[in-house]
């Protein structure tokens, strides 16, 4: 019998509920996206992923290089192939239930920015209406322009947003605040209660916390001519297997 149809939504309640991972101690489980490169272009794919970084767009610059033949999860990199794990923003959803935050995942799309100010959502598909990942599906559109957004501050990443209870805030400040050692700094815009968030409205009594997607380095790529073949929430793996790509 082949297994049912899963919407995004709820694996995303599924890895988050699996996320061990502890801001202040460094240690834990992550969920990871999967993207797939020539080992021509890794040097080239990690200089993209370095630039990304340093300019703000991507939400961790934790990394782990696979290469082919190493197997993840019962997946064996292709030959002439690199895997490249990194850092899914659904840990973040994962931090939030570790400390009882009531949220709703909403969605995934294309933010606009201008003067480096993340202003609104211009496209969104909510998790509970697709099997496949939003961003992933947006990347293959072409419709970002990441490289723009990091030489003049102006263009259009790829974001995610969930709504967390108004009574918690204090706690979402918190989880916010730990975050802040470079672990993950991907959060675009925390709103206010009953108050879209990016132009996009959250249920009463809810607020809206948006964040960049862990895809917007594979979106550089994209628009830098490299071929990448990705699979968003890919997995869970221990932090201890990833480092900074500064330390690279």
């Amino acid at each position: 019998m082949s297994d049912f149809l899963r919407f995004v939504s709820h694996r995303i309640e599924d890895f988050a509920m699996q996320v061990t991972f502890s801001p202040l101690e460094g240690t834990g489980t992550v969920v990871y996206n999967l993207s797939l490169v020539r080992a021509a272009d890794l040097e080239h794919t990690l200089s993209v992923f370095r630039a990304t970084c340093e300019a703000g767009v991507s939400p961790s610059s934790l990394i782990r290089i696979l290469f082919a033949g190493e197997e993840i999860d019962g997946f064996v990199i292709p030959p002439d192939q690199c895997g490249i794990l990194t850092l899914c923003s659904t840990t973040l959803d994962g931090l939030l239930l570790q400390r009882g935050i009531p949220f709703n995942p909403i969605g995934g799309g294309v933010v606009e920015v201008a003067d480096n100010i993340p202003k609104r959502f211009t496209h969104l598909i909510k998790y509970e209406y697709t099997t496949i990942d939003p961003l992933q599906v947006l990347v293959s559109q072409e419709i970002t322009s990441v490289l723009q957004v990091m030489k003049n501050g102006n263009g259009s990443l790829l974001g995610n947003i969930r709504e967390c209870h108004m009574e918690a805030e204090d706690d979402v400040e918190e989880v916010l605040e730990e975050l802040t050692d470079g672990y993950f700094t991907g959060i675009l815009d925390l709103g206010l209660p009953n108050t879209p968030c990016l132009g996009v409205a959250v249920d009463p009594q809810y607020m809206g916390l948006a964040a960049l997607g862990g895809t917007n380095w594979m979106a550089a790529l994209r628009e830098e001519g490299i071929k990448v073949i990705m699979q968003a929430m890919k997995g869970l793996t221990d932090i201890s297997t990833m480092q900074f790509v500064s330390d690279l």
